[in-house]
């Protein structure tokens, strides 16, 4: 039973952090020990901090999260809406990183 725990609990971290979010502004945001995910719209600062800790091995300083709202654009000449996403801004400790290019 406890192998069968450990994979509910890994596939609830995965459901949280969804994928790195890489841009140009979150590659600066490199410089202040800082990584930005992208998070289910449901994550709340607390379970984000310990899926980060558990799955990349690392301590978090600080979490902070904002929502992106979904833009209205044309598919295919008719009017649709792009989906609303949420993003988690994850401060590091001091000599603490990740290595996204790496993958986990």
């Amino acid at each position: 039973m406890a192998k069968k725990e450990e994979k509910k609990i890994a596939e609830w971290m995965y459901s949280i952090i969804r994928r790195p979010h890489i841009t140009e502004k979150a590659t600066l945001c490199a410089a202040h020990n800082q990584v930005v995910f992208r998070v289910a719209m449901d994550a709340t600062k607390p379970s984000i901090k310990s899926a980060v800790e558990s799955l990349f091995g690392v301590k978090v300083k600080a979490v902070n999260t904002l929502i992106s709202k979904g833009k209205t654009k044309r598919f295919r000449g008719k009017p649709g809406m792009r989906s609303d996403e949420k993003k988690a801004i994850v401060t590091l400790e001091e000599g603490q990183t990740i290595d996204l290019a790496a993958g986990i």
